[in-house]
């Protein structure tokens, strides 16, 4: 099979693996589709010097091709969603079946069950309450999801911002109360006008910059939530911990190691897309072929007009 391999920065190689065999509680699945996360962009350009080469992916999608001898609920032709550590950019990968989901008749290259299912679990660990005004900073791709979760949840109001005209246009087409261009209007003056001067209950930080860390703490009321999506690589990030703590804020880390919540939250990510109540289909934006990875990853660096995410297709016969 084929199987891209990072092997320094910005350079992928494509080599030929064995397909891998599945054991006895395993699904071999032949990858449709796994998109470009931001955590994987360090590696690419090289500023987190890892230790190459690195087998990346772990937003995949496919179809079951065998099923382990022990395994039920699963047949050889079922689409599902997976979670995976590592090489999401093959032509197969093999995973436990506790850690498949179906995908129903969803298009299999909107599939993206690892970064819904993050999303999902932040929006749970905020636990937005009816009727709260909630702020979300940046409209990409998680921003977009957490703001599709947070709506399910009945907020009073939700105010986006974000540095991008057509990421906010985005955001205003999933129904955002009220989007702000942070380049041309001060959020907290806009919050503070939105909520008489209360200010928000929940701020959700979904950009991984330095910038929205500076920001959280004035848009939200005193105790009111942080809720930090945003994946923060890279040097230390100072923060205002003296007025975080006089404000009692509520501070909360969404980001999840513990592999039980990560399946949890993808099996109810996949229950909303398969339902319908979700549709990840306008966020992909981008697709590129396995042998154009490095075109993918370029793009996801780059973020043109117009993009909200990159996932790589496989040209496979049994991908669906």
């Amino acid at each position: 099979m084929r199987t891209a391999v990072l092997t320094g920065p910005g350079r992928f190689e494509i080599e030929d693996a064995p397909v891998p065999r599945p054991g006895p509680d395993d699904l071999l699945v032949a990858v449709a589709a796994c998109g470009v996360c931001a955590s994987e962009l360090e590696a690419w350009t090289g500023r987190s010097s890892p230790d190459y080469p690195l087998r990346l992916g772990h937003e995949v999608s496919g179809t079951v091709s065998a099923v382990g001898d022990r395994v039920q609920g699963f047949s050889v032709g079922d689409p599902v969603g997976v979670w995976v550590t590592e090489r999401g950019f093959s032509e197969h990968v093999v995973v436990p079946a506790s850690a498949a989901f179906p995908a129903g008749h969803v298009r299999l290259d909107t599939v993206l069950a690892e970064p819904l299912a993050c999303a999902v679990n932040a929006v749970d660990l905020a636990d937005v309450r009816l009727g709260d005004d909630v702020v979300l900073i940046g409209a990409g791709f998680m921003g977009h999801l957490a703001q599709q979760l947070v709506a399910l949840r009945g907020p009073r109001q939700v105010i986006v911002a974000d540095t991008r005209r057509d990421a906010l246009d985005r955001a205003g087409a999933l129904g955002a109360t009220r989007t702000v261009h942070v380049g041309e209007e001060r959020l907290p003056d806009v919050v503070a006008e939105l909520t008489d001067g209360r200010m928000a209950d929940v701020t959700f930080e979904c950009t991984g910059t330095p910038a929205a860390l500076q920001t959280l703490g004035e848009v939200t009321r005193m105790s009111g939530k942080l809720v930090l999506v945003g994946f923060h690589q890279g040097p230390p990030r100072p923060v205002p911990l003296g007025y975080w703590n006089w404000m009692a804020y509520d501070l909360r880390n969404a980001h999840f190691r513990d592999v039980p919540t990560i399946l949890a939250g993808m099996r109810t990510g996949l229950r909303l897309l398969c339902a319908g109540v979700l549709d990840l289909g306008r966020h992909v934006t981008h697709r590129f072929e396995l042998a154009d990875i490095a075109e993918a990853f370029d793009t996801a660096v780059a973020k043109p007009e117009g993009f909200v995410k990159a996932t790589v297709v496989v040209d496979h016969p049994h991908a669906g």
